[in-house]
């Protein structure tokens, strides 16, 4: 696989370091960035592609909103990342029934770019403190679980995905898997 530029947006999760070192340890160029990096300093960078990471709420996204509207590179969002893409596009989140860091089975629906290769299931390890709860109208279900309907979506003709769990951790299953079919997308793209 080629080095690609990989950026790891921080909406100040407790995992983007480990989402950083992660794709680092892939022998990836990456970096992390801050969600208030103007558009035009990263473009400056040339990323094959960026990863929104988790955080604590939606009015600490910065200029996320703005990334997925103006940056045209493939992008990942992981928990709030994956919320933050559902409201840009017309969806929505909300409180989750189920709260706080678990492990969960997730149906794979769709493999898809994404989740090539993980199908029936996976046993993930995520939070459901907010969870999207209407995918945008024309996006892909791409996975669900028993807590959580919309654990996994894709954009219908952008390769924007969004996943509730954390491939990152060493607890969810085929974690880096997920990252190489990203790292594939983004080397097609």
């Amino acid at each position: 696989m080629n080095r690609l530029k990989i950026l790891v947006i921080n909406n100040y999760g407790q995992f983007c370091h480990l989402i950083h070192r992660t794709v680092r340890d892939f022998d990836m160029d990456t970096k992390i960035i801050s969600n208030t990096t103007p558009i035009d300093q990263i473009l400056e960078e040339e990323p094959d592609g960026l990863i929104l990471s988790g955080g604590p709420s939606m009015e600490r996204t910065g200029l996320c909103m703005e990334y997925l509207e103006y940056i045209d590179r493939p992008v990942l969002g992981i928990c709030l990342g994956h919320q933050l893409i559902s409201r840009k596009f017309g969806g929505d989140y909300g409180p989750g029934k189920h709260g706080g860091y678990a492990a969960i089975e997730v149906e794979i629906i769709e493999e898809d770019d994404i989740l090539k290769g993980m199908s029936p299931s996976i046993s993930a390890w995520a939070s459901h403190a907010d969870e999207v709860t209407d995918m945008p109208g024309n996006f892909i279900h791409l996975a669900r679980s028993n807590i959580c309907e919309i654990e996994a979506m894709k954009h219908p003709s952008r390769p924007i995905y969004g996943i509730q769990w954390h491939p990152e951790v060493s607890h969810t299953e085929k974690g880096d898997e997920l990252f190489t079919n990203f790292f594939d997308v983004c080397s097609n793209y």
